[in-house]
């Protein structure tokens, strides 16, 4: 048995941090999903970019679309949504196999948004009904201005990926909203079957403290964040009010572990796969990472419910002088700015590409 089909089997799902058009065209995704249990996706304008600006796979549709009066985040979008509609029907059995749990595709809100509730609220009803799918999740950062877009845009029935999560605070807070767009739901007589992840970003704590920690805590940090996170996730999944949810017909929203991929290479390249195995939660990966855990991942050893040495590691961080309260508002903030920036440098590829294609023509 496959390490990747040993982990889903315990519990976890496992998603890809990728997408392509080639991937999709020549039967990449498929054989991901029928041969190393992946059973859904998750996109970025990073991702987008370098598939853009990487070949001539969109060469035809910008064409196409720049004939019109389409702006250079027209075209994104446009672009954007048909391989996630083409990813969402390959998943299409996985998220009806899963009773709808699972077999989802992510789609971003403008990370210019990041800090606008009203825009963000807006732009993601408006991705959601042209993606035009069951299985696809908006993305919205759980920024503080994000959260209440959260709430008000699961009250309106649409899936929300909670991104740019760092902490177990920022998991907690991200769920509080969801929770509380869900209770409107009830209140309002509509079902609560409204399906969420919470994504909390790992491997940029290790990166962030690479020069700072003592040696004997390089590399532990973002597996001590994890563990903390899951110790208050199962505790909150026991609460009263995430059963009483459960009671009028709602699902928990899942925590997913994203960032997956190690950054140092000196460390094992499945370190934030083996070291974060947990049922009922989601780790996205990508294809890298995918493809070492599905070679050599280790037996699956889940997470210990209580957090295992997560306090005393943290706490040997916090003697080091290592503020990690601190230390996760600064590296959302350092996401959403690299994001933004992200965004910004896809919108000017997709406007070189354009002009070129304009002057070939």
């Amino acid at each position: 048995m496959k390490a990747t089909q040993a982990l889903h089997e315990s519990g976890q799902s496992l998603w890809l941090d990728n997408i392509t058009r080639p991937m999709l065209d020549n039967g990449t995704l498929a054989g991901y999903i029928g041969e190393l249990s992946v059973s859904g996706l998750t996109s970025n304008p990073t991702i987008f970019e370098k598939a853009v600006a990487g070949g001539s796979a969109y060469d035809a549709q910008i064409q196409e679309l720049v004939r019109g009066d389409a702006d250079d985040a027209d075209v994104f979008f446009a672009l954007a949504i048909d391989d996630l509609r083409r990813a969402a029907d390959e998943l299409a059995v996985v998220h009806e196999r899963s009773a709808r749990l699972d077999g989802f595709v992510s789609l971003e809100v403008s990370p210019e948004l990041a800090y606008d509730t009203d825009a963000t609220v807006a732009q993601a009803a408006a991705l959601h009904a042209r993606a035009d799918r069951p299985n696809v999740y908006i993305k919205i950062p759980g920024t503080p201005e994000g959260l209440p877009a959260i709430e008000r845009t699961i009250h309106a029935g649409i899936p929300v990926n909670v991104t740019l999560l760092f902490s177990s605070e920022h998991h907690l807070a991200a769920a509080d909203a969801y929770m509380r767009g869900l209770e409107r739901r009830i209140a309002d007589g509509l079902p609560p079957d409204v399906p969420s992840v919470a994504s909390l970003f790992m491997s940029r704590w290790d990166k962030a403290v690479a020069e700072t920690a003592p040696p004997e805590l390089v590399n532990r940090l973002g597996l001590a964040i994890g563990g903390r996170a899951y110790r208050n996730y199962v505790e909150l999944l026991a609460s009263p009010r995430v059963r009483r949810l459960m009671n009028a017909g709602a699902r928990p929203q899942r925590l997913l572990w994203a960032s997956t991929g190690t950054k140092d290479p000196n460390a094992s390249d499945t370190l934030y796969v083996d070291g974060l195995a947990a049922p009922f939660t989601v780790n996205t990966m990508p294809d890298a990472t995918l493809l070492a855990y599905a070679e050599h991942g280790a037996p699956v050893r889940h997470l210990d419910p209580g957090g295992g040495d997560a306090e005393a590691v943290l706490a040997e961080f916090a003697r080091a002088g290592i503020d990690v309260g601190a230390l996760a508002a600064q590296l959302q903030r350092e996401g959403a700015d690299a994001f933004v920036a992200s965004w910004r440098s896809l919108l000017e590829t997709i406007s070189s590409k354009r002009s070129a294609l304009a002057g070939a023509s």
